[in-house]
């Protein structure tokens, strides 16, 4: 099994180093299953836990002040799963999971994923809010008003990036996996790139890629797809992230990262300020 992850692009981390430790176990973790898809669940499921990263528990807070949780899985035989704007489920890619192997869809979101996500044996009523995330927005002082109100008061707050992803390759078979818990103080219900395909997330015979970053832009251009197209054409995994993010720059002028896995090897490219990432093959 070959596996790379990241936690996000974004600023710098104040804590670079115990964040890059939970990266290297969610890389190990992967690595350790036999199976791209129960790789990349299990990468994603260690970084999911932890506050560290903008996904699962410690998630962004929306305008509402909830967490909702997003994700989307696929295989190279183009299989999908993907949810969106779930509250209380830690384990999104988990449930991604259950849209793509129990039901004929490919996308279910809000209410009705939950259900379904705990009809399959997903945890479901999580306090996905800590005290700290709790805290920033009280001190936001938002509004008590509809999304009118919201809009206005989210202008200048809006932000946040650290989604995080994995990619996993073993025996011609790949998986690429991203989850979020979306940007900071966006209108509740927002949904951004991570479970739309080609955009967060993206897999073919060729590789897979997982994008992070400025949302609604990675999804304008549909960055993952744009990385994995290129390793189709017949580039290696960090010429095609390299390339998929130059291209990014120039078309939107936004921040974002990706992160591909081809046959030979693996790659990565931002243009934010950082973006940590892990790899391990047993």
């Amino acid at each position: 099994m070959r596996i790379i992850v990241h936690g996000g692009a974004g600023s710098q981390p104040d804590e670079p180093e115990p964040r890059q430790a939970v990266l290297d176990d969610a890389a190990e973790a992967g690595a350790a299953e036999a199976d791209p898809v129960d790789a990349v669940e299990a990468a994603v499921n260690v970084l999911e836990a932890s506050d560290r990263f903008n996904a699962g528990y410690g998630g962004a807070v929306q305008s509402d002040g909830r967490v909702r949780t997003d994700a989307g899985l696929m295989t190279s035989d183009r299989e999908t799963g993907a949810v969106a704007s779930m509250d209380g489920v830690q384990e999104a890619i988990s449930a991604a999971r259950v849209v793509l192997e129990e039901t004929p869809h490919i996308f279910v979101s809000g209410e009705h994923a939950v259900d379904l996500a705990g009809e399959f044996g997903v945890e479901t009523d999580v306090e996905l809010l800590t005290s700290e995330k709790r805290e920033e927005y009280a001190d936001e002082d938002p509004p008590e008003a509809g999304p009118k109100a919201h809009l206005d008061w989210l202008e200048e707050r809006f932000g946040g990036h650290d989604t995080v992803g994995a990619v996993a390759f073993e025996d011609g078979e790949f998986a690429a996996a991203t989850s979020t818990g979306g940007r900071s103080w966006a209108l509740a219900g927002r949904v951004g790139d991570v479970p739309q395909v080609g955009s967060g997330f993206y897999c073919t015979p060729a590789g897979g890629a997982s994008a992070t970053g400025a949302g609604e832009d990675i999804a304008k251009v549909t960055l993952s797809q744009r990385a994995v197209d290129k390793l189709d054409a017949g580039a290696d995994a960090q010429t095609a992230a390299d390339d998929a993010i130059a291209e990014f720059d120039e078309l939107t002028g936004s921040s974002a990262g990706v992160i591909v896995c081809g046959e030979e090897t693996t790659g990565a490219a931002f243009n934010s300020d950082g973006m940590q990432t892990s790899t391990a093959t047993r």
